[in-house]
């Protein structure tokens, strides 16, 4: 049966994002960090020079504006003046090295980059930044120190008008993906398409213009790009964290006090471990969402102990916006991702299409309003992946009779055991219970007579001497059974992909590069 979510009527207009706040209160603030604030005049006056500076440049709309910036508010002046010229916002993950920079500029096409300075040394070895059409617009904390400077683009006059009111399907954004099955495909959303993705946010999460924002994530990815972009819509306060740890949230959460905060299950970690965190930190949050990866029970109770609130989470992904909700987790429902979120049509099938029945777990399909419009540039890849306006998000799920959907891990980081499907995540979760363990990772690795095993990669937080791997092996086992780890590896450092999440892709190279060496 169809899970059916409530009708969508709202709709986000990226070319008039800031007209709710302007219309209300245009001297109050409307974006800030812990180092500076905007009010929406000021917002719309920066916003609107930078983009007829833009267009002073060469740009016309359509052309791809790529950036390599970490969490700044300028970052997101930039996008708002890419909305206004019809460019089309192509974000580069912050943790890009040289060959994934090529990469993202290659497939895009982009005309032009937007970098921060303190990457000069790592664009220098790429092949393409030095050959872009436009050039590189240089930004640092002062404004930059190229040629090309940010700040001279968003402070000085421009000479030239803006272009005529652009399609809503031309394309918005392209967001890349994490690379976890091969090298990064663009996703690419129109003007509706995100509109109705921000609008399906909205009208699902409850925002107002009574809200402050927070989202303590990277506004290069979809999660903190669209709850930014959300929160000015409403003509709520937005405040950006330049950093995701506990010396960065924690003072922003004492300011700002937020009433909606949005982070990855990492950052939360180091939120609620942190010894100076208190319950009256969060006092001022009403709803604290998490997505991007699944939130782990230890995570739930540390989370609830210290502050007093359950973490709401979230599923979705850059193809489609935020597709479940899960706002009532402690009313029986923890580790669901929740139900179907405004305008979103959503079925869990088999391997033959059909739809399965409750308790039964198949993958998931998606359709509405907010689907990206395809890969760009690559017409194969959103063949095998759209079929008829439904999306294959490749995640496997399973349906309660109440429409709470639960996540069963990804198809192609299933690990099957002697002929048993082991989702990673659970194992993963069952290991994070364990007070010296901060982060875990669990593949499967070939094996003749069982398919694969179950191996686990840990980091800790205490001498690694002062934790055994058969302590961590029991008290998985304890847990989760036969789908424990048959061995574990403690590294220094857990391999985080494009997302922040942990990057199985090379926890398999790692342990491929074992196995040859014990040969």
């Amino acid at each position: 049966m169809t899970i059916i979510g409530s009708p969508l009527d709202t709709f986000v207009d990226l070319q008039a994002v800031l007209k709710k706040g302007l219309e209300r209160s245009p001297d109050e603030v409307a974006l800030s960090s812990l180092r500076g604030r905007w009010t929406w005049r000021e917002l719309e006056d920066v916003s609107d020079r930078l983009a007829r500076n833009y267009i002073g440049l060469g740009l016309k709309p359509g052309d791809r504006f790529a950036s390599l910036m970490p969490n700044r508010s300028e970052l997101f002046i930039h996008y708002l003046a890419c909305f206004r010229a019809g460019l089309v916002t192509t974000p580069l993950n912050y943790r890009y090295m040289a060959p994934e920079i090529d990469h993202a500029l290659e497939l895009s096409g982009s005309a032009i980059l937007l970098a921060h300075d303190e990457r000069k040394e790592d664009l220098a070895k790429t092949q393409l930044a030095s050959k872009l059409p436009l050039g590189v617009v240089s930004y640092d904390d002062d404004g930059g120190t190229g040629s090309l400077k940010y700040g001279d683009l968003a402070g000085s006059e421009p000479t030239v008008d803006m272009p005529p009111r652009h399609d809503q399907d031309a394309p918005c954004a392209i967001f890349f993906t994490s690379g976890s099955t091969g090298k990064p495909k663009g996703v690419t959303h129109s003007y509706r398409t995100l509109g109705w993705g921000l609008g399906s946010m909205v009208s699902s999460i409850g925002v107002s213009e009574d809200d402050m924002v927070m989202a303590g994530s990277s506004m290069s990815h979809a999660g903190g790009y669209w709850f930014t972009t959300m929160a000015l819509a409403c003509g709520a306060h937005a405040a950006v964290a330049r950093t995701f740890d506990a010396a960065e949230l924690l003072p922003a959460l004492r300011e700002k006090r937020p009433t909606i905060v949005f982070m990855l299950p990492s950052a939360l970690y180091a939120l609620v471990r942190d010894h100076d965190a208190t319950r009256d930190d969060f006092s001022s949050v009403r709803h604290c969402f998490s997505g991007g990866d699944k939130v782990a029970q230890q995570l739930e109770d540390e989370f609830v102990a210290k502050t007093g609130h359950p973490i709401k989470e979230l599923y979705g992904m850059s193809e489609i916006g935020i597709s479940n909700e899960n706002m009532h987790p402690l009313e029986g429902k923890f580790g669901s991702v929740g139900q179907a979120c405004d305008g979103f049509r959503l079925e869990v099938r088999g391997d033959d299409g059909g739809e399965l029945p409750v308790g039964e777990a198949g993958t998931l399909w998606s359709k509405s309003p907010c689907t990206m419009i395809g890969y760009w540039d690559n017409p194969a890849a959103t063949a095998e992946t759209m079929a008829d306006g439904w999306l294959n998000t490749g995640d496997i799920m399973s349906r309660d009779a109440d429409d709470y959907l639960w996540f069963q891990g990804r198809k192609k980081q299933i690990i099957v055991h002697d002929g048993s499907n082991i989702c990673p995540q659970e194992v993963e979760e069952s290991l994070l219970a364990h007070d010296s363990v901060i982060e875990a990772g669990v593949i499967g690795v070939h094996d003749a007579i069982h398919g694969e095993n179950v191996r686990a990669y840990v980091v800790l937080n205490v001498d690694k001497d002062s934790v055994s791997t058969a302590e961590l092996i029991a008290l998985s086992r304890q847990a989760v059974g036969y789908k424990a780890p048959e061995e574990i590896f403690i590294l220094d450092e857990m391999p985080l992909n494009a997302t922040g999440k942990v990057d199985r892709v090379s926890l398999k190279q790692m342990a491929a590069g074992d196995a040859h060496k014990h040969r």
